[in-house]
């Protein structure tokens, strides 16, 4: 049973997969055109070579629609069997109502309830883990989470330290009932650290108006130096406990697949949880950070490559605003 941190649950697996990646690429050197950057600093400092960007009239309702209905096409399942949608996304469409409640019209999951998980980058692991709960439970058959992002649209693109790092995109997985499936779970949140990436305006802490806009507050703001000293500590002690619920070593990962934020807090976290480079999974390279998208989107691309396998044990890591942290342990059964 799922507790507040950490867990276990029998019962339910990923069943089916999709993705939607935006047809617009911006390279370094696009942005070194406007910026004072180049494809050497940026590289250097993140691992990222570009980044995809949806078009002006596309939302992140827009590309999660995209990814649940490439899931659905390509793996045979009907929308209507759906029991419940569960959307994942740094930007929503809007405030109220819930992304999900959009998706799931959309696709024609008419038979299905629909929330928005919101814990920033974590969220695709905090809505998996909510999924797997109501599957094994008995509660419902056949869950559909989304990670999607529009993000691009909520960047400052005059502010170097954050417009180099996002991009967008979308995955989905349904999550179905599985009896001889395990996942280990591992959540967690340190409220401390709030300050250190968000949208500072929108909200009713800070409603909009005239002066927001025109003190450019509803964009994100981040502390990288504060994000990666808390990812490369948090994220390791999440693992750790993750892999001790399940009674397994770091050597018994077959892949390890973190967050995409930055190539250095990838490698320094792999590196201290004792992870051979062909354990470890990443695409920022290609995509930049897409927030909750980026789990998925590295799912689909293991899966095509042949690095994820039927059988195979499949550690994934999330972290964020919150900050939150959360961490997945699973045979992979696809």
């Amino acid at each position: 049973m799922i507790g507040l941190r950490r867990g276990l649950v029998k019962g339910a697996r990923i069943a089916a997969l999709g993705v939607s990646i935006p047809e617009r690429v911006v390279t370094n050197d696009e942005l070194a055109a406007s910026l004072d950057t180049s494809d050497d600093w940026i590289r250097s400092r993140t691992g990222i070579r570009e980044r995809r960007v949806t078009a002006p009239h596309e939302s992140t309702s827009d590309v999660a629609v995209a990814a649940a209905l490439d899931l659905l096409h390509s793996n045979g399942h009907r929308a209507e069997d759906i029991d419940l949608v569960i959307s994942t996304s740094l930007v929503p469409d809007m405030v109220f109502p819930a992304t999900a409640s959009v998706i799931a019209e959309r696709i024609g999951a008419v038979n299905a309830g629909a929330f928005d998980v919101q814990s920033g980058c974590t969220g695709f692991v905090y809505g998996l883990a909510t999924a797997t709960a109501f599957v094994a439970s008995g509660f419902y058959q056949n869950v559909l989470v989304t990670g999607a992002e529009a993000l691009t649209k909520a960047l400052d693109w005059d502010d170097r330290a954050t417009c180099v790092l996002f991009g967008d995109g979308a995955g989905a997985v349904l999550v179905t009932p599985c009896d001889s499936c395990l996942f280990s779970f591992d959540l967690g949140n340190d409220g401390t650290g709030a300050p250190f990436l968000n949208m500072p305006a929108g909200g009713t802490r800070l409603p909009a108006s005239h002066e927001s806009v025109d003190e450019r507050q509803h964009y994100l703001r981040m502390n990288g130096r504060e994000v990666y000293r808390f990812a490369t500590r948090r994220v390791v002690e999440s693992c750790r406990r993750t892999l001790t619920d399940a009674g397994l070593q770091p050597e018994d990962v077959d892949l390890f697949v973190p967050h995409q934020a930055n190539l250095r807090i990838i490698e320094k976290v792999a590196d201290q949880l004792g992870f051979r480079d062909e354990q470890v999974f990443y695409n920022l390279d290609r995509f930049g950070n897409t927030s909750c998208a980026s789990i998925p989107l590295c799912l689909h691309d293991a899966v095509t490559q042949g690095r994820l396998k039927s059988g195979d044990t499949l550690l994934m890591v999330g972290f964020g605003a919150g900050l939150t942290w959360g961490s997945a342990l699973t045979r992979w059964q696809l």
